[in-house]
């Protein structure tokens, strides 16, 4: 699979914080790759890096579209769309309107079709469809996050990034969201997925990474990652509601723990193997 996005060295600052050092990370074309970690580990910023939101160091590449690194704009015109975990809906504007604007860089490209594109969220999200001429602001949280993932589908998006988007959403809503995952990722869409509900996050990708104190900590196969005692007891939890089968709304209780590691994580291998940071700290160790 082609390389879509490569991180090398990434490191972002708010003044005298560190919110990322040192991350590396590949996302390849047809995958999903997810981010878990606990709160405060860095995930937001590192998709709001990706996205040229805030300043960081290091390199950040799209190996198929290189003028995308030049601006937050060149990212748009490549088709490389994030829906925050903030949703950043227009509350007034009703959700045709909303999912309209979704399509706006795109109203150039030969044999752009609107209508059509609105049909296909539609499909995806029927109760989008049944509330078109409602304001943004009077849907339910489900119901918003499905609008923001819905706008950002208008661009019919090579790359999509999506920041938590199972965050503060009730028990069935996660599971309709994570269905239209799966059936972009059948559909082709290559997805970095940012969760902290971490078993659901590992079922639907193929390539996970664990952030921690703004290190990479662990890095493999989703499948691998998720058999690794560490991961299964920090973040996957014993005995919880939803068993082995289906996502769970909410992350387990010690997610809250992240540890803050002074090792140097290793350019990462895409490979089959789980990859821990030299030091292999304790995942979830309280700092």
């Amino acid at each position: 699979m082609s390389i879509l996005l490569d991180l090398e060295r990434l490191s972002v600052r708010y003044n005298r914080l560190t919110a990322l050092s040192d991350v590396s990370l590949e996302a390849r074309a047809g995958e999903v790759t997810t981010v878990i970690g606990p709160n405060g580990a860095g995930k937001t910023s590192l998709v709001n890096a990706v996205m040229g939101l805030i300043p960081s160091r290091g390199r950040v590449t799209f190996p198929l579209w290189p003028k995308a690194a030049l601006s937050t704009g060149a990212r748009v015109r490549a088709r490389i769309c994030l829906v925050p975990e903030t949703r950043d809906l227009f509350g007034p504007m009703t959700v045709l309107d909303n999912l309209r604007l979704g399509a706006f860089v795109a109203r150039s490209e030969r044999g752009f079709d609107m209508e059509a594109r609105l049909a296909e969220v539609a499909r995806l999200f029927p109760r989008l469809d049944e509330r078109r001429h409602q304001q943004a602001q009077t849907l339910s949280g489900g119901e918003r996050q499905m609008l923001a993932l819905g706008r950002a589908l208008m661009l019919r998006p090579r790359f999509l990034m999506l920041d938590e988007p199972s965050l503060g959403l009730a028990p069935l809503v996660v599971a309709e969201i994570f269905r239209v995952i799966e059936q972009l990722k059948r559909d082709g869409v290559a997805i970095l997925l940012i969760e902290q509900n971490a078993r659901a996050a590992l079922r639907v990708a193929d390539h996970a990474y664990v952030l921690e104190g703004g290190e990479v900590q662990l890095q493999g196969s989703a499948a691998t990652v998720m058999a690794d005692a560490r991961v299964v007891g920090a973040y996957l939890g014993m005995g919880r509601t939803g068993g082995a089968q289906g996502p769970v709304a909410e992350p387990p209780e010690r997610i809250e723990g992240g540890l803050a590691s002074g090792s140097e994580a290793s350019r990462p291998a895409r490979d089959a193997g789980v990859h821990h940071a030299r030091t292999r700290p304790a995942i979830g160790a309280a700092s």
